[in-house]
């Protein structure tokens, strides 16, 4: 990536060799650490080096009159000025210095503090600006006329205050086995940054339950990322998740893929496996008769804490298990439980975050035999 920020500012690291060489000590590091449960081969799925990033947060910072784009610096104190970024999609790179020139044009720079940009391949894009200040009508005249001169969406963001100006959300498109998929993301809520990376992600994850029967439980499903495209494999999917916000964004996409053998519970996991269990009752269940359902197989995507004990111990209920982690550490600590009952089958690591530390890990497994 030939960037003059590189190693500077708080959205990479230096890594000696470029791209290859950092992808290379993912590797090697994820190997050693989980070569005690898997002796195979990690697959390996590699990011695009350049404008591989959907979405982006910027601060907007003031000298005198003029405002530029800023991050934090991780090799000094302060921060590091930025009037290009390769990392992020073209859409968005194209547009960033034209929005600040609007912004300085329209007058709307005052008490500005924040640019998050959340882009779709086919170049949508919502701009969320956030301020240290109310919004007036004035301000949401002038927000109109930028947007629609920019061919965007602009949400403005201060203190108790949202303005919409045209809508707050993208439609992604996403291609996996030979199929297209339609995906609402709306600004301010969780999205997979990497969009090619995550269309190998989930066709991965399909693959691994290419011979599984019957139909599939899904814990921590956010917006159906996973869940709708694993709907077209199995008769049935149950699938769990705390956040409403993120339940309603899973069953709009659901309708926009015209999928409808899912049922969506808004439920933690602990309070899922109290009702398979009867140990309550709960009404949000009410409408569901979960001996309908013939679960051999179950996914997990869990936050960057894992799964507690007593989920992992939920999960090797089940024969097949795949298990999607943004935390190797914490993952491998869940496999630690996981594999006194399973064998992990196969592992690969998918580089969502490029020239950083960070990967994503996925994980099969299936009960081991007597």
């Amino acid at each position: 990536m030939d960037c003059k920020y590189f190693g500077e500012c708080g959205a990479c690291r230096v890594y000696e060799n470029g791209y290859a060489a950092q992808l290379e000590q993912k590797v090697a590091l994820n190997s050693v650490r989980f070569e005690k449960f898997f002796s195979g081969e990690i697959a390996v799925f590699p990011s695009l080096q350049e404008h591989y990033r959907a979405r982006s947060e910027f601060k907007i910072w003031h000298t005198g009159d003029a405002i530029s784009y800023a991050m934090n610096s991780i090799t000094r104190k302060g921060v590091v000025l930025i009037d290009e970024c390769p990392q992020v999609s073209k859409a968005i790179a194209e547009l960033m210095p034209k929005l600040l020139q609007m912004i300085a044009k329209k007058e709307i720079g005052l008490k500005l503090f924040g640019a998050d940009f959340l882009s779709s391949s086919r170049g949508e894009i919502v701009v969320s600006l956030l301020y240290h200040r109310k919004l007036d009508e004035a301000w949401k005249i002038k927000a109109e006329e930028l947007a629609q001169e920019l061919g965007i969406y602009i949400i403005g963001r201060s203190r108790k205050q949202k303005l919409v100006i045209g809508q707050d959300y993208i439609t992604e498109y996403l291609q996996i086995a030979k199929r297209e998929y339609k995906f609402r993301y709306i600004e301010n809520s969780f999205t997979q940054p990497n969009p090619r990376v995550n269309e190998k992600m989930i066709g991965w994850a399909m693959e691994q339950f290419s011979t599984a029967e019957g139909d599939l439980l899904e814990l921590y499903c956010g917006a159906g990322n996973f869940t709708i495209p694993f709907a077209t494999m199995f008769d049935k999917v149950l699938a769990t998740e705390i956040s409403k916000s993120s339940i309603n964004a899973a069953k709009e996409n659901m309708h926009l893929n015209s999928v409808t053998n899912i049922e969506f519970v808004r439920m933690s996991v602990e309070e899922f496996v109290e009702a398979l269990d009867g140990v309550r009752e709960f009404r949000r269940m009410k409408d569901i008769d979960i001996n309908k359902y013939e679960i051999n197989s179950i996914f997990v995507d869990p936050p960057r804490s894992g799964m507690d004990e007593a989920s992992c111990h939920f999960s090797a209920r089940y024969d097949h298990i795949v298990y999607i982690s943004c935390n190797p550490e914490t993952l491998a600590r869940d496999l630690e439980i996981l594999s006194q009952t399973h064998e992990v089958v196969a592992m690969a690591l998918f580089d969502q975050f490029p020239y950083t530390a960070h990967v994503e890990m996925g994980v099969k497994l299936i009960r081991k035999t007597v």
